[in-house]
This record gives structure tokens, C-alpha cells and sequence, in this order.
């Protein structure tokens, strides 16, 4: 049976992650709060993110701000689009 949790972004009850998504405070918390559909919404806007942003994932820098604006995404203001973005075109 999987385990369920009270999906914060989703509002509802569903599937949680199997493991946290990495170490430290916040993993813990996502894995605690967060279920996979949701993980998967931050998934997506976490690619759009890294591409607006250019953010170097390897470097402090890019770490630092792509955790926070995970931490928003959850349990902030939510997401939050970059000033210039333009979506692509269907």
C-alpha cells in the first residue's frame, strides 16, 4: 500500500514520495508534505526555471536559488514566473 500524505499543493490527499527528493531540513519536509503528482508540477516548472534563469545547478549560487524557489513553489507565494517569460506557442 503507498504511502499517502496531505499534498500541499495539491489540497488533497494523494500518493507521497517514496524517499525525500535530497538531504537536509527541506527534503524532509517535502517528503512529509509533498506528494508525487505535486513533485512532478515542480518538476516541470523547475526545467522552465533553470532554463529562464540559466542556473548553474553545479554552483552554490544556482543551488541556492533554485532551493528557494522550490521552497516558495510548496509552501510560499507558489509559483512564480520569470519577469521576461514568454511561454512557448503551441
Amino acid at each position: 500500500m503507498p504511502r499517502m500524505v496531505q499534498c500541499v499543493k495539491l489540497g488533497r490527499e494523494a500518493e507521497g514520495l517514496e524517499k525525500p527528493p535530497f538531504k537536509g531540513e527541506l527534503g524532509q519536509k517535502l517528503f512529509e508534505s509533498v506528494s508525487k503528482e505535486g513533485w512532478e508540477l515542480w518538476k516541470r516548472h523547475s526545467t522552465m526555471l533553470i532554463n529562464e534563469f540559466r542556473l548553474d545547478l553545479m554552483s552554490e549560487v544556482g543551488q541556492r536559488v533554485w532551493m528557494t524557489e522550490c521552497d516558495k513553489f510548496f509552501f510560499g507565494e507558489g509559483a512564480v514566473m520569470p519577469p521576461e517569460y514568454v511561454p512557448e506557442k503551441p
